[in-house]
């Protein structure tokens, strides 16, 4: 009887899940293994274009690599019952310091596309940016989101159909417009040349064997409804109803005469914040802090621009040096887990950005999916306060990291470990 006594005293069983996408993610721990799922459920050539960067993509590897590279120094022993992950984001609350970006075309990744993103932000209680090429509207998203809600714009030709976008976004309460400033050109993105791809994805020789080694995402996308730039429907400019490849589509759609003057005709079209994303050098963050802006992106637009670019960690410091709290620092690119995010607050950033890694998790699980990382990622941001002897986000400070001695930019100066200074809240 002993060896069965024993044998019951080991046995564990749970209870049986019955849902298959819990199933899935109960075999996910991180960022990395939602990436892995997602290369497994989508074609080829959707993974390659939420996966994928310019050229040789050395920019996309070296935000990841920047994180990396910034060691922590944990501070034991400090008697804190408490940590509070909850912050402020320009001006209002946010459970923690995370934004999420826009990305365009969210649906190819989950049929749900940017409302599912939409409302697990509004769960997590975070910022989520909606994009102009977006494959819901800004009335679709608000529908289904009470959350606060961000609307990125690019700079079209046509200055009456932003303008129109944006009267909707206000009509709509969206809180802030978001300008995109690094596509005067589209970057080249070689995993889309390769395979032909675009937007909606076309059926061809191709796509059907692939689309029968992907069978959940093909039956998806079959009995759902036609993928289209939904703020642009019915537009001359185009609305995605015929196939185009991303890079023909902007080149001719976008102004590549996009200055700063172009703040003034933004302002007089919109009365709430102003965000300005892609900032990669801090010579153009004192320009845009000078212009008034609330927040500064630091972004490379994810490595998918300028092969090349900085790395937008390595920027935050010297940035929030020269900018002197005069506006806001976000730092996008490269999040990959909640500890990212408290390096980058840490340096100096009010918060940071995370795009791609929510198409991962959309693409491995949809919804939930989403919902599941952004859960990690707030326990994240609380286990690393709490081992690094911080009682909150105000807490942080250049005290708590340690970085590469080499700065990113030759003229800025080096990160010096010293406390990181409260930064103003701009004037609502």
């Amino acid at each position: 009887m002993r060896p069965l006594a024993t044998l019951r005293s080991v046995m564990r069983f749970g209870p049986v899940e019955t849902n298959r996408t819990e199933r899935r993610l109960a075999r996910a721990a991180s960022v990395h293994d939602l990436r892995r799922m997602a290369r497994r459920r989508l074609p080829g050539g959707v993974f390659d274009y939420i996966d994928g960067a310019a050229e040789d993509e050395h920019t996309l590897a070296a935000n990841e690599r920047a994180y990396a590279a910034v060691t922590f120094r944990p501070r034991v022993l400090r008697g804190l019952p408490e940590v509070s992950i909850g912050t402020e984001i320009l001006g209002a609350p946010a459970a923690y310091p995370l934004v999420l970006a826009p990305t365009g075309f969210t649906r190819i990744a989950d049929p749900r596309g940017e409302l599912a993103v939409a409302r697990a932000a509004a769960r997590a209680g975070l910022p989520y940016t909606l994009s102009t090429l977006s494959t819901r509207s800004i009335e679709e998203v608000r529908a289904v989101s009470d959350g606060r809600l961000w609307f990125q714009v690019y700079a079209w030709r046509d200055r009456g159909l932003v303008k129109e976008m944006i009267e909707r976004a206000a009509a709509a309460r969206y809180e802030a417009i978001v300008l995109t400033v690094d596509t005067a050109v589209f970057g080249r993105r070689e995993r889309d040349v390769r395979r032909g791809f675009s937007l909606p994805p076309t059926i061809g020789p191709g796509t059907i064997l692939d689309g029968m080694l992907h069978p959940g995402w093909t039956w998806q996308f079959v009995r759902s409804e036609p993928i289209r730039f939904s703020n642009v429907a019915g537009r001359d400019v185009g609305d995605g109803a015929s196939p185009v490849t991303l890079s023909d589509y902007i080149n001719t759609q976008f102004d590549p005469g996009l200055s700063w003057a172009d703040l003034t005709w933004l302002r007089s079209v919109w009365d709430g914040r102003i965000v300005v994303k892609g900032i990669q050098t801090v010579a153009d963050a004192k320009l845009a802090a000078e212009a008034g802006v609330d927040a500064i992106v630091l972004s490379n637009h994810g490595g998918r621009q300028l092969d090349g670019a900085p790395a937008t960690l390595p920027l935050v410091a010297p940035v929030a040096d020269a900018v002197g709290g005069r506006s806001e620092i976000i730092c996008d690119g490269g999040v990959r887990r909640g500890s990212d995010i408290v390096k980058a607050v840490a340096a100096g950033a009010t918060a940071a950005m995370a795009g791609r890694a929510y198409l991962y998790a959309l693409g491995a699980a949809g919804e939930r999916g989403v919902d599941r990382l952004l859960t990690w990622f707030a326990a994240d941001v609380h286990r690393t306060l709490a081992l690094l002897g911080a009682a909150g986000v105000a807490d942080l400070g250049r005290g708590h990291i340690d970085v590469p001695s080499e700065p990113a930019d030759p003229a800025a100066p080096r990160l010096a470990a010293t406390p990181r200074a409260a930064t103003p809240r701009p004037p609502a």
